[in-house]
């Protein structure tokens, strides 16, 4: 009870702390770190480095540069978040407010008191402003994780698709990625959420397509760590780091990530396609490209992998075994009725409800005894055979009675009839007979009847 206490909470557990941890760290207090300034003018920008300096030790990297004009070119090119020239009692702030609304009132707030310590009058001037609807310019983060998201359940309800190759798979995640793409275009721009630019379709497919490819990628990997590793990676990590609080003004921890996590760079190159007129793309469009590709790698890796242990010398005379079962997420499924392969077992993997033994009349194990399992309508609910020491076992039944259906070419088939409940691992053993020497069987086994083995006979 422990252990399998242990295992259920794990996952939950951890996700809680990262929950708990990063979200509070990342939005609580925000405060600029590091910051990149740029001032027009060497001798205004030490006054305005060293008076930045005096009120936020750390928030700000000031740069200096020719004139106001360079300053306004940097935000522009989004070489800096802000620039500031000063002639006189003039002065004159470039922000973006695209780079999120917080962030403006920040700098104003800071260069506002920095004005009136120097008696000059402040004008700011917005170069990059939001369309009406996104007043805090948070709007593309909330597409963005409309976009993520569901490349992760994407990928989780693939892995259930077990008559699908790798190549289908992948298809199918382009299909999908193209679907979402444009219905979260069409809703945003025909509802005034972000400007109509159609650049903004391609940054929607890449983020879709990335978080799939690389979950789909990793799960043969973290196999029943996949929810955590899925969530931990594109919830508990993506989010905070992705722009609801300006990346400017997050902890150096948070920045970090928004460098190389995929929903934090799409919403970077939706910024600069929306506007910054394409500035500062290219490099979030790689970082989504750098996720697709280490998804394919993984797939290959995988495929490597298994072509490898399949043509292993010796690998027919091994024990056979059951493919392993596709990893489900408990927050999004059910447990569906699988084959489990028969071996001791590793945290975190499923535990059987149902396993037995086959022997034949002289108690030597069966081999590849076909098992099948039935509920009491007759419906297949799963099939599987025994491996070399003639065992098997089965997860993910409905509770109540099922039919075990055992047979073997050149053998009686039988059935036992099963009560499953929840929490309790039930055996059914067999012991099939050649045709020739009749059908005694076990108290508990009957011989099949065809016409009524549908029906728990």
């Amino acid at each position: 009870m422990a252990r399998i206490l242990v295992e259920t909470l794990t996952i939950p557990a951890v996700l809680f702390l990262g929950l708990l941890f990063s979200f509070p760290m990342a939005f609580h207090q925000p405060q600029p770190h590091h910051t990149r300034l740029v001032i027009a003018g060497p001798a205004v920008e030490r006054t305005v480095a060293t008076a930045l300096q005096g009120q936020r030790p750390g928030g700000f990297d000031v740069t200096a540069v020719p004139d106001a004009r360079a300053a306004r070119r940097a935000v522009l090119d989004r070489d800096a978040v802000a620039g500031f020239a000063a002639e006189g009692r003039h002065a004159v702030l470039y922000v973006a407010k695209a780079n999120g609304a917080a962030l403006e009132q920040a700098l104003t707030k800071g260069f506002t008191q920095l004005g009136a310590h120097n008696h000059q009058k402040l004008t700011i001037t917005d170069l990059a402003p939001t369309v009406s609807k996104d007043g805090s310019g948070t709007t593309l983060v909330y597409f963005g994780i409309a976009w993520n998201v569901p490349g992760y359940i994407l990928a989780t309800t693939l892995l259930r698709a077990v008559t699908f190759n790798r190549r289908k798979k992948l298809i199918t995640i382009a299909g999908g990625a193209g679907l979402f793409s444009a219905v979260g275009f069409l809703v945003g721009a025909g509802l005034d959420f972000f400007p109509d630019d159609p650049r903004a379709l391609a940054i929607a497919f890449l983020l879709t397509t990335a978080v799939a490819t690389f979950s789909l990628g990793m799960a043969p990997f973290v196999k029943h760590f996949f929810p955590l590793a899925g969530l931990g990676l594109f919830v508990v990590l993506s989010v905070p780091s992705s722009g609801l609080v300006p990346v400017q003004l997050l902890p150096g921890f948070f920045q970090a990530l928004h460098a190389v996590m995929p929903l934090g760079n799409a919403v970077d190159a939706l910024s600069g396609v929306l506007y910054f007129d394409g500035a500062g793309v290219l490099k979030p469009v790689l970082v989504l490209c750098g996720w697709i590709s280490a998804g394919w790698a993984l797939l290959g890796l995988d495929a490597w992998h298994h072509h490898r242990m399949a043509v292993r010398p010796g690998a027919q005379d091994e024990p056979e075994d059951v493919p392993e079962p596709p990893v489900e997420d408990p927050s999004l499924e059910a447990p569906a009725p699988t084959a489990l392969a028969v071996h001791p077992h590793h945290f975190g993997e499923p535990l059987p409800m149902l396993e037995g033994i086959v022997h034949d009349g002289e108690q030597q194990p069966v081999r590849h005894a076909a098992v099948t399992v039935m509920d009491t309508g007759g419906r297949q609910l799963v099939r599987t055979t025994t491996n070399a020491r003639g065992e098997y076992a089965v997860t993910g039944l409905p509770e109540g009675y099922v039919s075990v259906v055992v047979s073997h070419p050149g053998r009686g088939p039988l059935v036992h009839q099963k009560l499953l409940q929840s929490g309790v691992a039930v055996r059914a053993d067999f012991t099939l007979h050649d045709r020739r020497n009749g059908t005694s069987v076990r108290t508990d086994a009957h011989p099949l009847d065809f016409e009524h083995a549908g029906h728990g006979s």
